[in-house]
This record gives structure tokens, sequence and C-alpha cells, in this order.
């Protein structure tokens, strides 16, 4: 379920297992259609997506973006007998409001930033609620302080106020069917619309995978001090946690922090993390979704992966879109992967429809040599008005911006 660069990245993966018979999409994109078949049935079409399921005895179902997924999608499906990769409405709750976030990780004693009981700078705005990753303003001034209360109040949620944390951010990821907990590979993503991490809050303009930085740590380590406390919590109050729980954590001089918990795969880090998974990702899918882990193994390999995305001008604002693009299939000659993030086909000719347009995708066995592949592929698309960071992986790599 999906139309994004997500989306095409799972379908990619998912579509190299041995155990896969049939790949069905809903709504899906140009690039997913070339893996298998897409369907027109938006993903908060549940008699829609009962009916797909129904007509062709759909044995798994993997839910893409969170929105579904918070208004209880998969226990629509779960109740119609469908098997689903994805929280319940009450576990997704754990991203679906960040209050309720706080709240469990306090319960399970799980190190992160401090409440506060006013607008302060430095702090941290957060909307409650979902926001497509644009919820989050990060104060170092009153002014600033003040204008992302008003900003958040805007998005129509109440407000979360924390301590700014300073640090690095990566990104944790782990397959859960409601008691144990996988680790992925890290991942760290880029947040802001321009280069040097200025500019605006985005859903992600691009990612990479190792992370140089969390070498001192061990990810299942992590996962014992992050995912597996909310894990049992969330059991606990009996709304166990079946689907990705991805953990945003800063590591600060004293030890990681959570920042916030999504229930779903990450965008664009997934697009860097699944090339890198050795495993096989639909049979983890599906022994997630039929509540029994044990197993099962999805370690990264030692190739490293670099995902940049194109956005459509004027992005995040306001994006244009059918705006014709060239290039795609000569960047994919050079090797690199090139997953359709906000893409249609208009008379046969594929045109920009959403903001985050491709993610183009290098891989190599050094994260320097993934990001070369990368912009040299990102190099080879045109269409009028794209954008794209140009420091991607930089510091991972020493390059100078």
């Amino acid at each position: 379920m999906g139309s994004g660069g997500r989306e095409h990245a799972l379908a990619w993966k998912i579509a190299q297992s041995k155990r896969l018979t049939e790949l069905h999409a809903a709504p899906g994109n140009p690039g997913i259609a070339a893996l298998g078949r897409c369907h027109p049935i938006r993903v908060d079409d549940v008699e829609g997506l009962l009916g797909l399921s129904r007509l062709h005895e759909i044995d798994l179902v993997v839910v893409g973006p969170e929105a579904p997924l918070v208004a209880g999608v998969a226990d629509e499906l779960r109740r119609a007998g469908v098997a689903v990769f994805g929280p319940s409405k009450a576990a997704a709750r754990i991203e679906g409001s960040k209050a309720f976030a706080k709240e469990v990780l306090a319960a399970a004693e799980v190190p992160t930033a401090a409440t506060l009981d006013e607008a302060r700078a430095p702090c941290v705005v957060k909307a409650d609620g979902l926001a497509a990753g644009k919820g989050v303003f990060v104060c170092r001034t009153q002014e600033e302080a003040d204008a992302a209360l008003d900003r958040a109040r805007a998005l129509g949620e109440d407000v979360i106020v924390e301590e700014l944390l300073e640090g690095e951010e990566v990104s944790l990821f782990a397959v859960c069917d409601g008691q144990r907990a996988v680790p992925l590979a890290p991942a760290q993503d880029f947040k802001r619309l321009l280069d040097g991490n200025e500019g605006p809050n985005t859903g992600g303009m691009g990612s990479y995978s190792p992370v140089p930085l969390l070498d001192q740590y061990d990810v299942d380590e992590l996962a014992g001090l992050v995912h597996r406390p909310v894990i049992a919590e969330l059991a606990r109050r009996g709304t166990p946690f079946a689907g990705l729980l991805y953990a945003g954590l800063m590591l600060t001089e004293s030890g990681p922090r959570v920042l916030e918990f999504n229930c779903r795969f990450g965008d664009p880090e997934t697009q860097a993390l699944l090339p890198r998974i050795e495993g096989d990702l639909l049979e983890g899918l599906a022994a997630a979704a039929h509540g029994d882990l044990t197993g099962i193994e999805l370690g990264a390999g030692p190739l490293a992966a670099v995902a940049v995305v194109l956005a459509a001008g004027g992005y995040p604002d306001d994006p244009e879109s059918g705006i014709p693009i060239g290039g795609v299939e000569v960047a994919g000659a050079t090797g690199a992967l090139v997953f359709h993030a906000g893409t249609a086909l208009r008379h046969g000719e594929l045109v920009s429809a959403g903001g985050r347009v491709l993610n183009v995708v290098g891989t190599g066995d050094s994260v320097a040599e993934a990001r070369e592949q990368a912009y040299a592929a990102v190099e080879q698309i045109d269409f009028p008005g794209v954008h794209y960071r140009t420091d991607v992986a930089g510091r991972a790599v020493h390059v100078p911006g």
C-alpha cells in the first residue's frame, strides 16, 4: 500500500524473494508498475483494499505510509482475515500522538528528551499528531520559538515542547512481531531542504547507510535499550506492536536519546537500507505479520548505499506538478537505482506528481563509492525546477560543504 519512493523500494526488494508469487500495489506508481500490477485504489479506501485482497487472494499486505496505519486500516484488514505487516490503530499511536509516545517512553524507562512546560529557547516545538515530517521545529532563539508555536498550532494539533538535544541524529528500524524486535542497519537522513542543513524541514532529502558514527554501538544492544522496552510496554497495555518500529535517535554525549518513534518504514532511509539487506525481506515481513520472528535474520552486508532525493520546484510548500522528466533510463544504466517517489504517466510521458519526485540510490564498497555513483546518476536526470542537496553523506566521507 502506497505510492512513494519508500513503497517502490519495498516492492523492489520484495520482488527478489523466492516466496513471491504475485505482487500487487495500491495505488502504486510507474516504477512499481514495472515490478507488479498497480490498482487505482487509495490507501484510505478500506472497502477497495478489502475487495482487492479478496479478489486476488492476497496472503500479505505491507502498509507503506503512516496515515492509514494511524487511521486503523490494518485493523480492518485483519478483521477480514488478511495478514498485515503494520501495527494496529492502538499501537500506531506511538507515531500518531507524540504525547502518547512520551508516556510510553517514560513507562518503559527509555532515555528521551525532557518535556518542557513552556516554549523557551533553546527548545524543540512539535505538533502532537501527523504532519508528514513537517511538524517539528528546532528553535535556538525566542523569536523562532514563538513562531514555531504559531505554526504548530496552525496544524490543528496539541503542542509538545522538549529540550533541545545536541549531537548526531540517526534512524534505527526494527521489524517487530508484537514480542520480538529484529533491528536493521542504522541510517542517517537529511531533513532540511538546503545544503548545510539550512532551510525548512522536509519529508527527507537524502539518506545513507552504514553510519560511521554508530560504529561504537552494537545495533542489537541499541534495540535492547530503545525498541524492546517499548515493545514490551505496548504488549503490557494490550496493544502489541507488529510492524516496523522506527526510532529517531540523537547520539548525545550522555548516550543515545529517543527523539521520536514512527510506526512504519522511514522515507528516504528505506531506499538506502534495502539494497544492503542480505536476508529475504518478504519472509521477515510475513513472519512478523504472523507473530513469530524466530530465526529471521535481516542483517546488512558490506555494501554501502547513498540515496539522493530529487524534488520538484517549489517543494515543500507549493511543488510544481506535471513537469516532464527525462534521463531516468540513462541514470539507471549507470548502475544506480532510481525509485519513483512522486511520478505519473501522462499520455505515455513520465511527469512529476508530487514534491519528492525521484530517489536516486548509489551503492558501492564504501559510502564514498556509493555517493559518487548516486551523484553521477543524478546528473543524468533532468526536469525543469529540479532541486536536490549536493551534500548528502558528505561529512561521512569528509567532503567539504
